[in-house]
């Protein structure tokens, strides 16, 4: 693969400088938009609350928020803790992910290729608009995907001697703990999806029972086991939610949103990829071409771990975009490498891509749907010590982050909704998250009928609702819209006695 690689000058394929370039290329934008909803907006918040917290707890508005294991949240605290609470600090556990990634295959294709196509896929990669946008959006699926990816390179990497290499094959399984400790249980088997077929179609059984080492898989356990232990021994049922209800149950039922037909990774991949993807037939053929070569092993793996992760993420009638990630790596050497060989044509790509994706950035930064950032700052300049805030029949998952509330809030809605556990959004949540503290949802989860006690209070109360519906805070004496635009309404209720 290698024979035709670019001419890049050797300044830039000296890891630490191509490494270091990747990192200041996904920092630069990291914090100029505000968060997304519902996504960015509830992680940046769990992650703030834990800090606020034990550092151990996932918390959704005070309660325990078991949807996804804590790798995340503990990136983005320490990043809160050093740097300060902000939509950068919130950012940096996907900046990781992807930064793994792509320090993983170039590392990797460095050894395998050589430098310079090492380069050249890297350089796919970085302004791949998947992957630029991906780094810098704060929700899970970069950092499980960088840290799959790293994984699946280690185990490789670990075969890729005589004799398996112990080391590699501790960093590897270590790798594959962090994965689970970012997801859950795909950290473990998306790599050995990849990674057994590869070696066992080569008749490389002995090479997979290397890698099942007792010293490696005391690491894992290490590593992934001890929080999973804690929560289960502080809360009865994690086990059952986390495990069977979070992967078994949402894996084969049909009731989550987000439904897609099965092609739908079909799509998305390429599109997401643009322009790089324009690139794909001629890939296709260039591998095909090679098929017989000495890297036809190396092809191989390329092809079979875009296949296996595309194909396990079609099975799910729910699907979300950011899910294929961990296909990306293979995708941008094959991509990269075809692409490269045609200079002109590498150089054009490179430079639409790159603004494609700073274009995709500004956009976003440009109009974020729903924030709920003014309105927040409005509260956090008006709000007085004892004040209670309440979110009336919706989640704000970003206000309490930006306007720095230290207490969580009261959310009125319909709790009794005999259709509100079949339906995947907010209030399931918060219903799922009650069921770990059922006395703290009580103090915090109220019906609407009960807004009217509100009306005595010896502090002032904030209602935060969508605009035009504050017709459900009529009864309540003395109310004043103080903020309201396109997203959010706040209304005050002043303190009163009765």
């Amino acid at each position: 693969m290698n024979q035709s690689a670019p001419t890049f000058d050797t300044r830039w394929t000296r890891p630490g400088r191509a490494l270091g370039l990747l990192a200041l290329w996904l920092l630069a934008t990291l914090g100029v938009r505000p968060l997304l909803l519902p996504d960015e907006g509830r992680y940046a918040t769990v992650a703030r609350d834990m800090l606020l917290g034990d550092g151990l707890t996932p918390l959704l508005n005070g309660l325990p928020f078991f949807h996804k294991p804590p790798l995340m949240y503990w990136l983005d605290m320490a990043a809160m803790a050093l740097l300060g609470v902000s939509q950068f600090s919130a950012r940096v556990a996907p900046f990781v992910g992807a930064w793994v990634m792509g320090a993983a295959l170039f590392l990797a294709v460095r050894r395998w290729h050589g430098a310079r196509t090492a380069v050249a896929a890297l350089l796919v990669l970085a302004s791949c608009p998947f992957f630029f946008v991906g780094g810098q959006y704060a929700n899970l699926d970069m950092l499980v995907g960088g840290l799959i990816s790293a994984t699946v390179l280690a185990f490789v990497r670990a075969v890729d001697d005589t004799k398996p290499t112990l080391r590699w094959i501790t960093a590897a399984w270590a790798l594959a703990a962090l994965s689970v400790l970012a997801k859950g249980l795909i950290g473990l088997v998306l790599p050995a999806l990849i990674v057994g077929p590869w070696l066992l179609v080569q008749g490389r059984w002995r090479d997979v029972l290397r890698l099942v080492h007792p010293l490696a898989l005391l690491v894992f356990v290490a590593v992934a086991l001890p929080w999973f232990a804690l929560m289960q021994q502080r809360y009865p049922g994690f086990f059952d939610y986390i495990v069977i209800e979070q992967h078994f149950r949402r894996f084969a039922q049909t009731n989550f949103n987000n439904a897609q037909p099965a092609w739908f990774y079909l799509a998305v991949l390429p599109l997401l990829s643009l322009p790089w993807s324009g690139w794909l037939p001629r890939a296709l053929r260039d591998a095909w071409r090679e098929r017989a070569g000495p890297d036809r092993w190396r092809l191989a793996l390329y092809a079979w771990w875009i296949v296996a992760v595309v194909g396990f993420f079609s099975l799910p009638a729910s699907k979300l975009v950011g899910y294929v990630l961990p296909a990306l790596a293979p995708w941008c050497v094959l991509i990269g490498t075809a692409a490269a060989r045609h200079r002109r044509g590498f150089v054009a790509t490179l430079a639409v891509s790159a603004l494609v994706s700073l274009a995709a950035v500004a956009g976003l930064a440009w109009k974020a749907p729903h924030s709920s950032k003014p309105a927040a700052a409005v509260l956090a300049a008006q709000i007085a010590p004892g004040d209670r805030v309440v979110f009336v029949d919706e989640m704000f998952y970003d206000l309490p982050f930006y306007a720095g509330l230290k207490q969580p809030v009261i959310v009125a809605s319909d709790w009794a909704d005999p259709e509100l556990p079949l339906r995947d959004n907010w209030r399931k949540e918060l219903v799922d998250a009650a069921r770990f503290d059922p006395a703290r949802a009580r103090e915090l989860l109220w019906p609407l009928d009960r807004l009217g006690e509100l009306g005595c209070h010896s502090q002032a109360v904030w209602f935060v609702l969508r605009p035009g519906a504050a017709a459900r805070l009529a009864t309540l004496p003395g109310i004043v819209t103080v903020h309201a635009d396109r997203d959010v309404q706040l209304v005050r209720a002043p303190a009163r006695r009765c």
